[in-house]
Order: structure tokens, then sequence, then C-alpha cells
């Protein structure tokens, strides 16, 4: 069988998505992000064959926004293990926005799932540490394989004068005794995981790491248990995509999280990790053109999980 050249095919998917006109949104209702240029666009594969494919703005810096809720459960199960985690979130999707506070006043107090802020606050409020954001910051490296992983001041301070809703939510949670720990330092790190900066090639590694059940395939380490890496990408596939993501199982058909900063971070089981980096979004939060790259791939190299059809073989 013939080979897909994936650095021919990731420029024609950017090209792809390019080609449909940009009807999406720039964030602003935290203001940091609004100054992001909303006709950027990257894509990043990090393969098993311990190559790397990109194409377009892969190292523009962006903050990862709601994608840290995948590393932050990860931090959390490892620091007090998937009983007490689950203990104060559950695992079900929402068709709520991701920012939503109803169901925390009609349905249950317990968040529904960790993808959510309601969910994330309550995994940052549960994680066993004397300094959360410092383990948080020494995860994210590990991950990415690079130590200047950094703190972006101007949004975490942005998004700390916005966060209204998000301190609603967090003082519902004390209040129905979810979150045990202080609200505003809960918050404080809350705030800055989401204020964390990436590009897209680190997300791509972030994604390889899970493909291969929490292995880093340049090193050999095991860096996140098999068990946990299997979570999080469930939890990926049922909810990483806002109140979006069935439809996106439905034509991409891979775990995935997204985040407002206009990142999107997928894997693809024993094959690769891929990222995509578009700031223009859709009213669900999700990157337009984003989404028609991660499609374009999907359909090219037989991606979904139930297409019936092996991944293509690629160099």
């Amino acid at each position: 069988m013939e080979k897909t050249n994936l650095e021919i095919l990731v420029k024609k998917a950017l090209d792809y998505a390019k080609s449909f006109e940009n009807t999406g949104k720039v964030a602003s209702y935290i203001p940091e992000l609004f100054k992001a240029d909303r006709d950027a666009l990257g894509v990043c594969i990090v393969a098993n064959n311990k190559k790397i494919y990109k194409a377009g703005d892969c190292e523009t810096l962006f903050t990862m926004q709601s994608i840290s809720k995948v590393v932050a459960l990860i931090l959390a199960l490892q620091t007090v293990g998937r009983d007490r985690v689950f203990d104060k979130v559950w695992v079900e999707p929402t068709g709520d926005a991701f920012n939503s506070i109803v169901r925390l006043e009609t349905h249950n107090h317990i968040p529904l799932n960790p993808m959510i802020n309601a969910g994330a606050i309550a995994v940052a409020g549960v994680i066993d540490s004397e300094f959360p954001f410092s383990d948080f910051l020494a995860l994210m490296r590990k991950l990415c394989g690079r130590e200047d992983i950094y703190l972006n001041e101007k949004v975490y301070l942005s998004e700390k004068a916005s966060g209204m809703k998000n301190r609603a939510i967090a003082y519902m949670l004390a209040n129905e005794g979810v979150l045990e720990k202080d609200v505003e330092q809960t918050l404080d790190f809350y705030f800055k995981m989401c204020s964390v900066n990436v590009n897209a090639e680190d997300l791509a590694r972030i994604g390889s790491i899970l493909a291969n059940d929490g292995v880093n395939i340049f090193t050999g380490e095991r860096l996140v248990e098999s068990e946990y890496a299997l979570i999080a990408k469930t939890l990926m596939v049922t909810c990483g995509m806002y109140d979006g993501s069935g439809e996106f199982a439905i034509k991409v058909g891979i775990p995935a999280k997204s985040g407002v900063g206009g990142g999107i971070m997928c894997c693809v089981e024993d094959n690769f990790g891929i990222a995509v980096y578009g700031p223009s979004l859709d009213e669900k939060g999700n990157s337009v053109w984003g989404l028609k790259i991660l499609e374009y791939l999907s359909k090219e190299l037989n991606l979904h999980y139930f297409s019936g059809a092996k991944v293509k073989e690629y160099i």
C-alpha cells in the first residue's frame, strides 16, 4: 500500500480550511484574548515514526484555556486517585455551554464532567499539593518536552479580573461542600492553568503521549498512568468539544479537547497526536478553521474510530 506523505497532507489540510470563509470571532470576554490574529492558523502532527509535521502558524504562542483541563485532571488523578476525583465531579456529557451554571442549581450540585468550567474548578480544588500550579507547570513541561513553558501573566490577570462567572460557580461549589479548599486560592490556580502559553507542537506532543498510552515516544518514559490516559481520552471523546462534542464525534471521530484560545488537541490511538491553532471561534467556542483541518485529516487518513478502516500508513 502506498504511504501517505504527512508533510504534504498537513499543508493541504491548512489550504482546505482556508478555502472556507472565516465566519468566527476571536474570544472577547477575556480582553487579552481579543488581541489574537483572527486569521492565524496552524496544524502540527507528532507521529509514531518520531517525526513532526507542521504547516502554518505552529510556533505562535497562545494560552491553553480549557485544554488545561485535561492536564489538571491527570494531575488530580495522580495525586488523589480516581475515587476521590470522581466523588467531586461526574463523567457525563452536558448539552449546556462550558461556563453554564444552570445544572448546578437545577440538576445536581456535583458538576457533570471535568471538561466544563464547574468540573475543572472542582478538579483544581481536589489536587493534593501545597503548590498546585507549580506541580501543574512541572507536569506540562514534562509532557511538552521543554522547560520554557510558562504563565502568560497578562492573560492570567485579564482572566482574574473578568472571571466573575467562574467565581459564582466556585462559591456555589463551596456552598455545597464540593469545593473544600479556599475558594480564591483555587480560582487563582484555575485562572493560572488556563493562562499557560503553548504552541501547536506542544499540544501535539501531549496528544502523542495520550495516543501512546501515556508514554513519550521520543524517550520511552511513562508520564501518564495507562488508566489515567484512558480516562482522559474517554472524556475528550464525550465532553472535550463543549456542547459541540457530539457533532465533532460524528464528523471527526477522535478524542479532542478545545480551548477558547484557539487550540484543539487530539490523539489518534497508537499513531499520533494532532494539534491545531486558529483563534477565530464558532458560537460554541471551537476554532472554525481548526475544525475544518481536523475534518479533512480524519477523512484523508481514515481516523474516525468507527469508520471500519485502518488508519492509513504514513511517512
